[in-house]
This record gives structure tokens, sequence and C-alpha cells, in this order.
């Protein structure tokens, strides 16, 4: 049925797929797999139809495994885009798309940043300790392509900040990326939580102002460790 446009995913065997049903195809023999990453030539070749759309799940997330289609439309469409690419007026568009883009992650990052200054609320004693941590944890997370929670739009930016705050502190300031954490469902889950709590008091020293051992602090050391490895 290659007539028929289906999202599929990897089959039991080289150049075979399954459908959410279950079955089994191989694609026509006149087919050929138009690898993920050019999202123009993507979008093309699946308005030209009709293609099969490979998925991977793993874990939670789904990965693109490419798309399968004729070879005849593949290369059409691939030419065709190649020759508009090749023009004065592309490149302008494209510069000016790059450089909308580049300033759109400017203000995201100085926006994300703030946010996760307001969730610290460190004590004023404590505001150079504040800036760092804001500046590690915004440098990790916000970078494009990162895949961090701060670089989803589903929740609002307040959250991303407490939740890219908390995963920076779960792995630079605790054992979790060494410890051996049974396969039991939601064991992780709990482990993650009880992480974060220990987290929340870590940072509740700070927002009262207390006097902090810096030498001996998971935090200090943490933030010294990120400045000398960079």
């Amino acid at each position: 049925m290659p007539q028929q446009t289906r999202i599929v995913s990897p089959g039991p065997a080289a150049n075979t797929v399954r459908t959410s049903d279950g079955q089994v195809l191989t694609p026509p023999a006149d087919w050929s797999l138009l690898p993920p990453g050019d999202a123009g030539l993507t979008r093309r070749v699946k308005a030209a139809g009709p293609t099969w759309t490979v998925q991977e799940k793993k874990g939670r997330r789904m990965f693109s495994r490419g798309v399968l289609a004729p070879t005849t439309t593949i290369a059409a469409q691939k030419a065709r885009l190649e020759q508009e690419r090749s023009t004065d007026a592309y490149a302008k568009r494209q510069a000016s798309s790059a450089a909308r883009r580049e300033k759109e992650q400017g203000a995201y990052v100085e926006d994300f940043r703030g946010a996760v200054l307001k969730f610290l609320g460190f004590d004023s004693g404590h505001r150079a300790i504040a800036d760092r941590l804001a500046d590690a944890v915004t440098e990790h997370a916000t970078p494009v392509g990162s895949g961090t929670v701060a670089r989803t739009k589903r929740i609002p930016i307040e959250q991303r900040a407490e939740s890219a705050v908390i995963a920076w502190l779960r792995h630079q300031t605790t054992a979790y990326d060494h410890m051996k954490i049974e396969r039991v469902k939601g064991k992780r889950r709990e482990v993650r939580r009880m992480l974060a709590e220990e987290s929340r008091r870590l940072l509740t020293k700070y927002r009262r102002g207390e006097a902090v051992n810096l030498a001996a602090c998971p935090l200090a050391r943490a933030l010294t460790s990120t400045v000398k490895a960079t």
C-alpha cells in the first residue's frame, strides 16, 4: 500500500517498518529514506506525497528516523530546493532570519536568568553566589537544541527556571549521577524528589541569609569546580 501516507516505526529487520497496528511492511523498491536534518526538504517531500514517516520512541521522547518516499520525488525536490538556496534572495532571507533568532535568543537568555534569580531569592549578603549560580544554570540550560527544561514552552518561564535550578543542583551538588538506582517503577522519580528536597533545604540557608561555610558547602564547591572547568 505505498500510495497511503503513513507514520511507521522501524521494523524487526533491515529495510522493514512496522505500522501502528503491528503490520510489518517493506518499502517499494523504488523508494529511498530521506534522513532527518533538513526540515525544508522534508516538508517538500511530504507535501509531494505519498510518504512513510519513520519515528522511534525511546523513553518518553519520539525521534525521527527519516522519511521514506519515491526516490525520484526526493531527487526532484532536492534539486528544486538547492536551486532556490543558491540565489541571493535566499541568502538575504537566511541572514535576516539568523539575526532575528540571535536577537530572540539573547532576550530569552536575559529573561531566563532573571527568572532564576527571582526563584533563588537569596539574601542580599549572598548576592554574589546567587549571580554565579544564575550564570551557571543559564549557561547550561538555555542553548538552542540543548533539550533542557528551559527550552520547552509548555510551562511558564518561572517554572522552567525552578526546574532548571533543581536539575543543576541535583547533578552538581548530590551523588545522583553515580547512584545505582533499582530498576523499579517510580524509584528514580522517588530519588529525584528526595534530592530535590535536599536541594531546596540548601537554598533556604542562602535565602535566610545564614552564615555559610563556603569550604564545606556543596553549592559553593560546585560553582568553584564549574569555574575551574571553564
